[in-house]
């Protein structure tokens, strides 16, 4: 069953319910990963996405912080819901589809501004709960599963504007690249992205604070879309909707979009 899948931190959901739906109709994925939806279960704008084709949700919610959500055409099913480091965060949702295949959705700690687990907080809690799904994908080792979502680190070289710059900037220090390669290979996930567009800057992600990102383009590529290597070769046609993060009240993220063939 052929379905093209989409991942997008919108930064409120309520607030860009326009873009949303904009997005969905211009689009039209038959699944849209949401994170940083800012919003309880309840007060999503369900009625929005219904009316589009997107009758199915599962969402883990939590006011004013973090949540995310699945919109789906197609039927799904919850079937986790993680709290990895023990934040009491709403940053992950995961649902199975009737064709077998799991989607998580994750929403990892930014990190803070600060490189030093003694210093910075934040920064310890994002190590952790990177730890915690290396740890996850180790014991479970996941089959004919997909992960998406703003994971918060942007981990080659051409995933940021200037590599050497960056060295000391929280979402691609050397430590955090090196686990999230740890999360990566703990299950085997393939980065079906970059399988697609194997070279060249590739970005996901503009400040708010660059008076104009499109010319400074000071990019990260901080969203992701992996899956498990028994259906990694299915996923194909990776494309990034730049212009949604020039739309009026963006989010700071645009959205990832691939195709798979299951």
């Amino acid at each position: 069953m052929p379905f093209t899948l989409a991942t997008w931190n919108i930064n409120s959901v309520r607030l860009r319910e326009p873009l949303v739906c904009k997005f969905l109709a211009e689009h039209g994925p038959d699944v849209l990963c949401l994170q940083e939806c800012k919003s309880p279960v309840d007060k999503i704008p369900t009625e929005s996405f219904a009316e589009l084709g997107y009758t199915h949700m599962i969402a883990n919610g939590q006011k004013g912080y973090n949540g995310v959500a699945i919109l789906s055409k197609l039927p799904i099913v919850e079937t986790h819901r993680f709290d990895f480091a023990d934040l009491g965060h709403a940053r992950h949702i995961a649902g199975k589809m009737e064709n077998g295949v799991t989607i998580h959705n994750f929403y990892v700690p930014a990190g803070g501004d600060e490189p030093n687990v003694e210093k910075n907080e934040k920064f310890a809690q994002k190590l952790q709960y990177l730890k915690d799904m290396r740890d996850w994908g180790q014991s479970e080792k996941p089959t004919k599963s997909i992960l998406v979502g703003d994971l918060n680190i942007a981990p080659l070289e051409d995933d940021v504007w200037d590599h050497k710059k960056l060295l000391k900037v929280v979402s691609h220090t050397p430590l955090e690249v090196e686990k999230l390669a740890e999360v990566q290979a703990a299950a085997d996930w393939v980065d079906v992205t970059r399988a697609d567009i194997p070279e060249g800057k590739l970005y996901s992600w503009w400040s708010y604070r660059a008076r104009d990102w499109d010319t400074a383009d000071k990019g990260r590529r901080l969203d992701h879309v992996w899956a498990t290597s028994d259906i990694a070769k299915s996923g194909h046609s990776s494309r990034v909707i730049r212009d949604a993060r020039g739309w009026e009240k963006p989010s700071d993220h645009a959205p990832i979009i691939t195709e798979f063939d299951l």
